[in-house]
């Protein structure tokens, strides 16, 4: 279904709101790190410079649960919730990035490589690129705190009962994406993963994070019964995992000047994706051979994405992210919420970044 003008529009305002609301709580939190010098002032302008812009897709879900459960738009304690989720996001970013030593995010310096550069440029003593890998970390964990101060505040502002239904989900979030970030560690240990495995990895590390939980917990606070909160998951997992399968079709074949990041980095990273899997697959045994000696280093980037491609690995990718939309697009209609879903749903799949 085509997203109207007022639907863009609608979607526009919203990020505004959102990040006027992270850029206020940043601001708030500022003074009280005054007395403790430039020094950590300097680190929490760049934590609160990290969250700026990016797709807010998970806010977004989240006001999606809010409006589909009868909450009114523009409740500030919702752009409040909403908000308190792209920090969990930002604080996922800043130890992702670690954790895959990637260079970039969204066009400009990882902040592990960012505070590296700081530290060569002021002239400080001591190892650079461990002082970039732990400000990472503390950015990272600040964030999270952020995060978690901002959620708990909005839940329990909008009602009390409601909102410990939320928190509860938004607990269970953090618990998820955590062990999703290590079932995708664990995976590059391993030379070669199935694509059940994989799409498990799918699910927990992004499915549930990025859709099925902020509208859920956009739905509690709104006041949704069980019902309702449990017929989104119907919504939420096969568009999640949708939007995870383009991420990994983005990851090797995306433009970098348009998402950002180098393309082929889930190659060099050793990232044992669906995408991936599916090649393995699929395949002949010179193929196999060829991503195997090369999965996890530079020379992937060049040899693999042909071989994605030419074995027919990229194509039923593409097959199952059209499947999982149509799962998605049946339960939305289960649900009669096709006008705040339908949108973002083709926003999270049908994208270029």
């Amino acid at each position: 279904m085509p997203t109207s003008d007022d639907a863009r529009s609608a979607e526009a305002d919203f990020r505004l709101e959102i990040d006027r609301a992270i850029d206020q709580f940043a601001e708030t939190r500022l003074s009280s790190f005054a007395p403790l010098g430039d020094d950590v002032l300097e680190f929490v302008h760049a934590a609160a410079a990290f969250v700026t812009g990016g797709k807010r897709l998970r806010a977004s879900f989240c006001r999606a649960g809010w409006l589909t459960a009868g909450g009114t738009d523009h409740d500030p304690w919702m752009i409040e919730a909403a908000a308190a989720i792209e920090l969990l996001q930002g604080s996922a970013l800043v130890h992702d990035d670690l954790m895959d030593d990637s260079d970039t995010r969204r066009g400009r310096p990882s902040v592990h490589r960012d505070f590296e550069a700081r530290h060569a440029r002021a002239g400080r003593v001591g190892d650079p690129v461990g002082f970039g890998r732990s400000t990472a970390v503390l950015m990272g964990d600040l964030l999270l705190s952020w995060s978690n101060e901002m959620l708990v505040q909005a839940a329990l502002a909008v009602d009390p009962v409601a909102g410990r239904t939320a928190i509860g989900i938004y607990d269970t979030c953090k618990a998820e994406v955590t062990a999703g970030q290590f079932l995708d560690v664990t995976a590059q240990t391993r030379a070669e993963v199935s694509v059940e495995e994989a799409m498990v990895v799918v699910r927990y590390k992004s499915a549930k994070y990025t859709v099925e939980r902020p509208l859920q917990i956009g739905a509690a606070l709104a006041g949704a019964e069980d019902r309702l909160i449990d017929g989104l998951s119907g919504v939420a997992l096969p568009l999640g995992e949708a939007f995870q399968l383009r991420d990994d079709v983005l990851g090797v074949f995306g433009d970098p000047d348009v998402t950002g990041k180098p393309a082929g980095d889930d190659l060099r990273e050793g990232k044992r994706t669906v995408l991936v899997a599916r090649a393995l697959e699929m395949t002949d045994a010179a193929g196999r051979a060829t991503i195997l000696q090369t999965l996890g280093t530079d020379a992937a980037a060049d040899a693999v994405p042909d071989l994605i491609r030419s074995c027919g690995a990229l194509e039923a990718v593409e097959a199952d992210i059209a499947r999982l939309e149509a799962q998605a697009d049946a339960a939305i209609d289960r649900l009669d919420a096709g006008d705040v879903l339908g949108p973002l749903a083709l926003r999270a799949t049908r994208r270029d970044r």
